[in-house]
């Protein structure tokens, strides 16, 4: 069995760039509430 959290368990966000939805990431764990953009492209876009 695998270890961790199921990918359709972990949250979920909206970008306002480009209206797509994305899931937490290990590497924003430390800030996940402070991440508004999906990608450095859609935080450039806007």
């Amino acid at each position: 069995m695998p270890n961790g959290i199921a990918k359709q368990n972990l949250p979920t966000k909206v970008c306002p760039a480009c209206n797509r939805p994305f899931a937490w990431r290990k590497k924003w764990a430390k800030d996940w509430d402070a991440v508004v953009y999906c990608s450095d492209a859609c935080r450039k876009k806007r």
